[in-house]
């Protein structure tokens, strides 16, 4: 993947020089304009990388006899619009135009559901480990491509999932580096701890 060929399609949601793997876990918006953008981590097994097991739960494909932690998640029905892995591989789950179930029990300015209205990212990765390089560069240019789509995504409606979600999700925790992504975007970190 050359990032110079990364494309959002207005008019599909879908992103091409990307490699596609759809999901089956999403549904329709119910009318929402795309106004906020979210940003998670994960890894399967947790802390282990390279494994291809996020993109195999994603399309319900985890088998539970293959780790301990994965007998409590794979009966779950999850998603994200996007992954980047370490490597800077960007992977699309679900079209931007569709609502992907990434979020679950949240909350941004006193609206529930941000399904509804938001955008996912995964960042391959833990709360506590370094991001690489690679992904603050694919970060930056799929970025770059859904604000340029979606404009209502302002950068105070760039959240982390432990945002719309505290006390009951972490990520991307304090490895990530907020100041380093927001200014590659041209924006100044305002307000985070």
């Amino acid at each position: 993947m050359r990032l110079d060929e990364v494309r959002l399609d207005p008019v599909t949601g879908w992103c091409a020089g990307v490699r596609q793997c759809p999901s089956p876990n999403f549904n329709a918006r119910p009318g929402d304009e795309v106004s906020l953008l979210v940003i998670h981590n994960i890894s399967l097994p947790p802390g282990e990388f390279g494994t291809g097991k996020v993109v195999e739960f994603f399309q319900n494909q985890l088998l539970p006899t293959e780790h301990p932690y994965f007998q409590g998640i794979a009966a779950m029905t999850v998603s994200a619009h996007f992954l980047i892995e370490r490597c800077g591989a960007i992977i699309q789950f679900v079209s931007c135009r569709d609502r992907a179930w990434h979020a679950g029990v949240s909350n941004f300015e006193g609206r529930e559901g941000c399904n509804d209205f938001s955008l996912g990212i995964e960042l391959e990765g833990t709360d506590d480990q370094p991001y690489t390089d690679a992904q603050y560069t694919s970060l930056r240019q799929l970025s770059e491509q859904l604000l340029a789509v979606y404009p209502a995504i302002s950068p105070s409606r760039i959240q982390g999932h432990s945002d719309i979600a505290p006390g009951r999700k972490t990520d991307p925790g304090p490895a990530f580096d907020w100041g380093r992504y927001l200014s590659s975007l041209g924006f100044v970190e305002e307000g985070r701890a």
